[in-house]
């Protein structure tokens, strides 16, 4: 995986391993491991074998280490385990943010089609909770995203890639014409990527990365209907999760955005992302036939 943003700061083990010494001196004998990772926002390692570390990469990922240490403790009940905030790590070495440490889950990334049904009761539960907490990131209308998901639909069609713009836009003007939502803001993770989805034995039994976590539109949390799921194992989830017509619709809209705006993007940095992005669309229909 190459640099993913201009102003993404370097990292790297000893870099870590410093940070950690200097500032919990307590995990200092620890190995730092660098982890393999989709994501985007932040450099995760390994420390020891009960822990992580998590440095945003830029600095508009440096308010995720606070939103997650608040977030975090309001999510009881859920059918899954959520990471623990352990410590919270002041800038130093040179790197100027905060950064996390956090319990180390076991569990790989969700694979493609699996799991809907304990994907279905994560969102439920998740749903329930009456805790207080912050607007989601993405709990606000599609129209907000409006502008941005239209140039990145023309900017994906210059690309070369597989692409049918004009589906696409199709797509995302039902999604615009759906009603909005009208009930109570509800708690949605925001960011049901496979790579946040822990899986063991088939099962999911982790979920990861709360930043994005908070109050809106519950639509936000249908987007493992495309981004995970398979034409049938979607139908199981869709039952399970009993959303209205314009709520799945809206949620369709959600996965459509991110796509079309992750893909041009990383295409050339992410692979995990592209990919990813790509089976969105193949799902979505917005691929041509070959």
């Amino acid at each position: 995986m190459g640099r993913m943003h201009a102003d993404e700061h370097a990292i790297d083990t000893t870099l870590v391993a410093r940070l950690v010494r200097r500032q919990f001196p307590e995990w200092a004998h620890l190995p730092v491991t660098p982890l393999a990772s989709g994501g985007t926002v932040n450099a995760v390692y390994r420390l020891g074998d009960g822990l992580t570390v998590r440095l945003p990469l830029t600095a508009g990922g440096a308010g995720d280490i606070a939103k997650e240490a608040r977030v975090l403790p309001a999510l009881g009940g859920l059918p899954v385990a959520v990471p623990a905030v352990v410590a919270v790590g002041e800038p130093a070495e040179g790197y100027p943010w905060p950064w996390a440490v956090h319990r180390w889950l076991d569990g790989a990334p969700a694979l493609e089609g699996h799991a809907a049904r304990g994907l279905a009761e994560f969102v439920l539960a998740l749903r329930a909770n009456q805790a207080a907490g912050p607007p989601a990131r993405r709990g606000r209308p599609l129209s907000t995203v409006d502008t941005a998901t239209r140039e990145a639909i023309d900017e994906l069609a210059r690309t070369g890639e597989p692409f049918a713009p004009d589906a696409a836009l199709a797509a995302w003007t039902e999604a615009l014409d759906a009603p909005q939502w009208t009930g109570p803001p509800c708690w949605v993770h925001g960011d049901l990527m496979p790579s946040n989805l822990l899986l063991r034995d088939g099962r999911l039994t982790g979920v990861l990365d709360w930043a994005t976590a908070g109050l809106g539109d519950p639509a936000a949390d249908l987007i493992p209907a495309w981004n995970l799921l398979t034409a049938d194992t979607r139908r199981t989830f869709r039952d399970a999760v009993a959303p209205d017509d314009a709520t799945w619709a809206r949620g369709r809209g959600r996965a459509l955005s991110m796509a079309v705006i992750q893909l041009p993007y990383y295409r050339h940095t992410n692979a995990v992302i592209s990919a990813n992005a790509r089976y969105v669309l193949t799902e979505l229909e917005c691929v041509p036939a070959p």
